[in-house]
């Protein structure tokens, strides 16, 4: 790990990328995808998975490779958040919203040859509450009391309370359809209904996918698609400018597309997200134990700097709050608006000296490795110490991040991008999550948010989301931009990203351009 502390009001010089995304047109001489296929594509990402088996294993990885390629669910998410049928043609809510029916698609197999059914869809959803898994994220079928294969085509789930976030939790990994003869070796050789068979997988390396012949659905517009990981986002780009890969998902910083050479027309998608650009306290540790210093932080914070300075100007500001624009609760008015004089002053009236000198203000920031992180914490850096806090910056990498900040808890303040979906119940429902949020106010709307009625459902969540900025939890700086950087004649790109799994099916070169 490394410790810097930069000179007070230096904010992170970022390169311009204007040129680079307003010059998105064809003329690349990219070499052929190596899958085997002349109708391959070759993704870039910057974070692998050590296992395909999320049962077992947390984090985006995994699911962003398997959800909608291997695996499909019940239902799934469009692009603009809307549930649709996917091995579920149709479904029915009771009444009271304690039973939901499904109607379940006919002709459907899994890649072995096994048959969908009703059956096997039980079995998937009973072994999520199971020990067999043991992803914390199963949580979300916790509602689930029964499951009920009413005929073979027919499926019943029968809860103990409503829960208003089922379907769209059903949508990810914890609506993963398995077979049972396929759990053995969920690591390596997952099995599932999707329009793609896992190949060669190399963990923190690559995953090759190929399409299945014998899908039920619409064939993929590609024969196969091969994810390769890099540790950092800078050989991700120089391997898209070398031709060795045909796209970069989730660029983390539009800086890097200073990377690629002026003159290879290279195309720039970007959309919305489900990921959040949270400045993380830890409520169990002093001083963020102390409401006024959090609500401190929340003023001291300017948005707009931060966006401009690691987006430059891209993604949504959401006013603080932990909601993408694409949620019907999402309300823009900042709740902690940037005034460095309140800031000072909410310091000053709960006793903190705001001159530097005050040891109980002195923090460390602990930084995953990451240019978005590194970017965004000098400018902080500058913030906070201009009202009074004594700040140091802890440069880590990411897989030492991840054990410190999220496994053992062990920081003051952190930096990171969020992309799971709907995720406000773990990051402040669960006391044991990184956050230490142990506040029975938000648990109990959360819980209020879910079992109210569908049509109140959405100012409930409204409501835990007020408690939520009142009790001033962490600071949303803003809502991630999902950018792409591909090269000319990659066709199908879809940058919004709300959902869990990435759109591969729908990725394609133009004849001419393999």
């Amino acid at each position: 790990m490394t410790f810097f502390r930069p000179a007070a009001g230096a904010a992170a010089a970022v390169l311009a990328c204007a040129a680079a995304l307003a010059g998105c047109s064809a003329g690349s001489t990219a070499a052929p995808v190596a899958t085997g296929s002349e109708r391959g594509v070759t993704v870039a990402l910057t974070t692998g998975p050590a296992s395909l088996d999320f049962t077992t294993t947390t984090g985006t990885a995994v699911s962003d490779a398997m959800i909608g390629t291997v695996y499909e669910t019940l239902v799934s998410v469009d692009p603009d958040g809307e549930i649709e049928p996917l091995l579920a043609t149709d479904w029915e809510v009771s009444p009271d919203g304690l039973t939901y029916t499904f109607n379940l698609r006919e002709g459907v197999e899994f890649s072995t040859g096994e048959p969908f059914d009703a059956h096997s869809a039980k079995f998937s959803l009973d072994r999520v509450s199971s020990p067999a898994w043991t992803n914390g994220l199963k949580a979300r079928l916790d509602p689930v009391d029964e499951v009920v294969a009413v005929d073979d085509h027919t499926l019943e789930l029968r809860l103990d309370r409503p829960s208003n976030g089922l379907l769209r939790d059903l949508a990810g990994v914890v609506g993963a359809m398995m077979t049972p003869g396929g759990v053995d070796e969920l690591a390596t050789d997952p099995v599932g209904t999707g329009p793609y068979e896992a190949g060669r997988f190399l963990p923190g390396q690559s995953l090759e996918l190929r399409a299945r012949g014998d899908y039920w659905g619409d064939q993929p517009a590609n024969e196969a698609v091969v994810l390769r990981y890099f540790p950092e986002a800078t050989s991700a780009v120089n391997a898209l400018a070398a031709g060795d890969v045909d796209a970069v998902w989730r660029l983390p910083a539009p800086s890097l597309l200073e990377g690629l050479p002026r003159d290879g027309g290279w195309q720039v998608d970007v959309g919305t997200s489900e990921g959040e650009f949270l400045l993380g306290m830890n409520n169990k540790k002093a001083p963020f134990d102390d409401l006024a210093v959090r609500r401190a932080v929340l003023t001291a914070v300017d948005h707009e700097a931060i966006r401009e300075t690691v987006y430059e100007g891209l993604g949504v500001l959401t006013g603080g709050t932990p909601v993408p624009p694409t949620d019907p609760w999402f309300d823009p008015t900042p709740r902690y608006p940037f005034d460095p004089a309140r800031a000072r002053a909410i310091l000053s009236e709960a006793g903190y000296a705001t001159d530097g000198s005050d040891p109980r203000l002195k923090v460390t920031m602990t930084v995953p490795a990451r240019p978005y992180t590194m970017n965004a914490s000098e400018l902080l850096y500058s913030q906070l110490t201009d009202v009074g806090f004594d700040l140091d910056l802890e440069l880590v990498e990411f897989p030492l991040w991840i054990d410190d900040v999220i496994g053992r808890h062990d920081f003051e303040m952190t930096l990171v991008a969020h992309e799971e979906p709907r995720d406000i119940p773990q990051l402040f429902g669960d006391p044991d999550y990184y956050l230490g949020v142990d506040s029975p106010a938000i648990r109990g709307q959360l819980a209020r948010a879910q079992a109210a009625p569908p049509q109140d459902a959405a100012d409930e969540m409204a409501r835990a989301v007020d408690i939520i900025m009142a009790e001033a939890r962490a600071d949303t700086m803003l809502n991630v931009p999902t950018i792409v950087a591909s090269r000319p004649g990659l066709r199908g790109v879809e940058p919004t990203d709300i959902a869990e799994g990435l759109p591969l099916a729908s990725l394609s070169l133009e004849e001419g351009k393999q």
